[in-house]
């Protein structure tokens, strides 16, 4: 039998259905342990991970030996289930009736802004596609999978009205960008940067000249209607994100006493809870790194008076705060957000869970140069990629601007993570 025979052969004993939680949550989640086992070297070469959305076990950064690797926990509905339209695609192979599971691909679709203003100065949104939490086992591989498990999944969010897909991975990861960007037709769109800072001990100063307001949610979403006019990806659903329960607060920064001779200055942030959706873990330390963070902790905790930087012990799974819809404006705007950062390091510090405070900003974006960050847990390698599905109308009935396609357009100023989806 020849390669072709062999090919057709292998893709007719693949079987795409939807994901039942009483028959498959067992296999997904030794699924998802084979992956992990099945990782090694300096790439995720034959993983057909998506590397994302924030996400399920992926390298985030590889640098002097060390990694950070994020893993999805609890409800594998979680990064998807606050779409309107959602779904977790699984794949079958073997004999019709007792194929095993093999492999599996979440996908969304959510209404999110554009970036640009229409001529009547409406915010224009398009109906965008996401495709996360692609995973095949490493049994299993090469025999066409995922690009089955991709092509149901298109095919799924195009039916509901999307008018481009999207997905995340790293750079380093050439096994998805070969499948996505090479098989499917997906192209590099975006470059977020991961910047990570970890929860010390002690609190952090906020200085005296600086005021920090909890905005209500209301008031919240109304501020950010204004700031965030042209950023991408800001989802049209921001007022249910603002309210969710584990969106922590919305917080302003403004100056006591400020100089009415200067433009006004302010900075605004929200704090979103996802120790109990994610967990971290840095991998590949030397042990003399090991022993002198460990005897830095042991130190600040029998003297802390002596106010030691001590680090959390981030070689075991640890939580984070993520911190999202970063902006700030005026002279004073980059300190005022720095003291943003050191209050919701201080908010971090009252859950023991919690490890690291981090953001995802475009690189771009002023703030990110204001953002407090430790460049082992920081990182420049995702990559988002967007392919275009077709003509669609979105919910409020505009067309998928063929005039102007968004997989060639230029950034816009701001793009916006939703912390939903990391």
């Amino acid at each position: 039998m020849g390669e072709g025979e062999e090919s057709r052969k292998d893709t007719m004993a693949i079987r795409v259905r939807e994901f039942d939680m009483e028959r498959d949550l067992a296999a997904m989640e030794e699924l998802e342990r084979r992956c992990q086992v099945g990782l090694s070297g300096d790439q995720a070469d034959d993983a057909h991970d998506d590397g994302g959305a924030k996400k399920c076990r992926r390298r985030r950064r590889k640098k002097k030996g060390m990694s950070l690797y994020v893993e999805q926990i609890g409800d594998p509905f979680a990064r998807v289930r606050h779409s309107p339209d959602y779904v977790m695609l699984v794949a079958e192979y073997g004999e019709e009736g007792g194929g095993e599971a093999v492999g599996v691909i979440k996908a969304c679709v959510r209404t999110v802004s554009r970036g640009k203003t229409m001529m009547k100065k409406k915010q224009q949104f398009a109906k965008v596609a996401c495709l996360l939490g692609l995973r095949v086992s490493p049994s299993h591989r090469r025999l066409g999978i995922a690009t089955e498990l991709v092509r149901r999944a298109e095919a799924w969010c195009a039916a509901r009205g999307a008018a481009h897909a999207t997905m995340a991975t790293t750079a380093s990861n050439s096994a998805s960008l070969a499948l996505f960007a090479g098989r499917f037709g997906y192209a590099p769109f975006r470059r977020p940067l991961f910047l990570g800072h970890p929860v010390h001990r002690h609190r952090a100063r906020v200085p005296g000249a600086h005021r920090v307001l909890q905005l209500p949610p209301p008031l919240a979403a109304a501020a950010y209607a204004a700031l965030l006019s042209p950023a991408e990806f800001v989802p049209a659903d921001l007022p249910a994100l603002l309210a969710h329960k584990l969106t922590l607060g919305t917080y302003l920064a403004v100056e006591r006493g400020p100089d009415p001779s200067l433009p006004p200055s302010f900075a605004l942030l929200s704090v979103w809870d996802a120790t109990r959706s994610l967990r971290l873990r840095v991998g590949g330390a030397a042990p003399l790194l090991r022993a002198s963070l460990a005897a830095a902790r042991a130190l600040d905790q029998h003297a802390p008076w002596l106010r030691v930087p001590s680090l959390p012990d981030v070689f075991r799974p640890f939580g984070t705060y993520l911190l999202y819809g970063l902006r700030m404006s005026g002279p004073e705007g980059p300190a005022l957000l720095r003291s943003l950062c050191r209050h919701a390091h201080n908010v971090a510090r009252k859950n023991p869970a919690c490890a690291v405070v981090a953001a995802d900003l475009g690189p771009d974006d002023p703030a990110a140069a204001a953002v407090p960050h430790w460049p082992s847990f920081s990182c420049d390698e995702d990559v988002w990629c967007i392919k275009k599905l077709g003509v669609a109308a979105d919910s409020a009935g505009n067309a998928g601007d063929d005039d102007d396609d968004w997989t060639t357009a230029p950034p816009a100023d701001v793009l916006f993570v939703d912390p939903r989806e990391f």
